[in-house]
């Protein structure tokens, strides 16, 4: 593939599937300074691997499956963790009856980001419209697996909600 041809693929991929790329990088990175390096390192590695793309996944899938795995890299060599700040530091600003989509979202994000990093993955495939099926073979993992996880995240995530509520 030459360049021309591979800028023309990768500026299209991203214009089209940056919501995957921005959703992954939200969850792996927390200040918008780490934020923008994550998307850098994204983006790099999307370009380097644009040559060894064989159309056997839909581009979506393969951006995913490099995304997730660049972000756990980066995790990795970053030494960043997630946030380890306690709930009730956070119910003073999170409360339910406060809280706008905006917060909301937020405040799930921030839960996503506190996950462990394969836990992590499947929720975000999962909130992307992937099957357990699809998030078990990107992830190397069985389906039934991804089942249990995402029970164990749903309860975490009501028992973590009821908590902030006043």
């Amino acid at each position: 593939m030459d360049g021309r041809k591979q800028k023309q693929v990768f500026d299209e991929w991203l214009s089209r599937h940056k919501g995957i790329v921005f959703k992954i990088v939200r969850a792996y990175a927390f200040s918008p300074h780490d934020q923008e390096d994550l998307f850098q390192e994204i983006s790099l590695q999307l370009w380097r691997s644009i040559p060894d793309f064989r159309g056997e996944a839909k581009p979506s899938t393969w951006i995913y499956r490099i995304a997730l795995y660049t972000a756990t890299l980066w995790v990795r060599k970053e030494k960043r963790q997630p946030s380890t700040q306690p709930l009730a530091d956070m119910e003073h600003t999170l409360t339910v009856t406060a809280r706008q989509d905006h917060d909301r979202l937020d405040w799930l994000y921030e839960q996503i980001g506190q996950l462990e990093p394969v836990d992590r993955s499947v929720c975000l495939l999962l909130l992307d419209g992937f099957s357990y099926k699809e998030i078990a073979d990107m992830l190397g993992i069985s389906e039934s697996n991804v089942g249990v996880k995402v029970h164990r995240m749903k309860q975490q995530l009501i028992y973590k909600s009821k908590e902030v509520q006043p």
